[in-house]
């Protein structure tokens, strides 16, 4: 049966003790917490690994196997991760989210013990899985930006559109749900006699005023009185900025595809979605002497530590500018 607490298959080796402790933890999860028959399967197979690893020859280098739980160890936790991690002959090594979803099984089934009375301490408890490689935002050159940006008609109600919500992305660092979400009238600060800015909307329904440059301005007072006007005359008067064929609000999809299709255009040869000019807004101000607290705000993160991971984006372009231009660098 799918939503059996029977295990796979465990050879005779495995002590009988752990062998219970598995299945009256399997029994929780499928007659109190009724998990599906599918989380239940991985829940077996993961355990079932457990198992083996537990009692099999890969222990004799880990301090020993364990016949019960309460035998088993912080360090037995521990070393059945790495392995789990790093690979075996038996076994391929899993992904840092593959061995999350293990260790999770795990830690289930040692708090489940601990609960019940089968082992006095919670040796997983403290065991975290591996961290996943920090993906560095992808960042293009000014110049790629450039030609994305001047990528779309001009002459075209749909190639002003384009050229507007692409300028205003690489000029506020706008997330493209905000830049979807734009309203007329969060465009007040436009035409402000000191500083253009416009309103967005972040995540939390956080309010943010970021200042657009001369080039986004113009891009944007460009469409609003030839591209938009001609758009509205086909929707029922919506008050949003970016207005589809229809002249309804543009979905995300519509401009992922404005995106794309300008960075075709303009034949970067490089990868480009939807967060490349958030990303490269943020770069570039930071390489251009930005205060980093400056750009938190502008791109509306409520931690630092988010903002940072730019910094290291900053530091690999300083190294491969380094590595191309000093003479004793190779």
């Amino acid at each position: 049966m799918a939503g059996s607490s029977e295990l796979p298959v465990t050879d005779s080796s495995v002590p009988p003790d752990l062998e219970r402790a598995v299945h009256r933890y399997l029994d929780h999860l499928t007659v109190e917490r009724g998990l599906a028959a599918n989380t239940l399967a991985a829940y077996r197979r993961d355990l079932t690994r457990y198992l083996e690893f537990l009692t099999g020859p890969t222990e004799a280098s880990e301090g020993g196997s364990a016949s019960a739980p309460p035998e088993i160890s912080t360090e037995h936790v521990r070393a059945f991760v790495r392995l789990l991690h790093e690979g075996s002959p038996e076994h391929p090594a899993l992904s840092t989210r593959s061995t999350a979803r293990v260790l999770a099984a795990v830690r289930g089934a040692h708090a489940f013990w601990v609960a019940e009375g089968l082992c006095p301490v919670d040796v997983a408890s403290r065991v975290s899985p591996p961290t996943p490689p920090q993906r560095l935002p992808k960042a293009i050159a000014l110049d790629s930006v450039e030609k994305i940006l001047s990528a779309p008609d001009p002459e075209s109600p749909a190639g002003l559109r384009a050229r507007a919500f692409l300028e205003l992305l690489y000029a506020t660092g706008a997330r493209i749900s905000e830049a979807v979400a734009l309203d007329v009238d969060d465009l007040a600060g436009l035409h402000d006699s000191e500083l253009s800015f416009v309103r967005l909307l972040g995540k939390g329904n956080k309010q943010r005023m970021v200042p657009v440059g001369s080039y986004a301005k113009k891009a944007l007072d460009q469409y609003l009185v030839r591209g938009r006007p001609e758009l509205s005359r086909h929707g029922k008067g919506t008050p949003a900025v970016f207005l589809n064929a229809r002249g309804g609000r543009i979905s995300r999809q519509t401009a992922w595809t404005m995106i794309k299709d300008a960075a075709e255009l303009a034949q970067l040869g490089e990868d480009v979605t939807p967060h490349t000019l958030r990303h490269s807004f943020a770069t570039h101000l930071l390489e251009g002497g930005a205060d980093l607290r400056v750009v938190q705000e502008l791109l509306g993160h409520a931690s630092l530590a988010t903002t940072q991971i730019y910094t290291k984006v900053s530091v690999e372009s300083l190294r491969e500018v380094y590595a191309t231009a000093h003479p004793r660098a190779q």
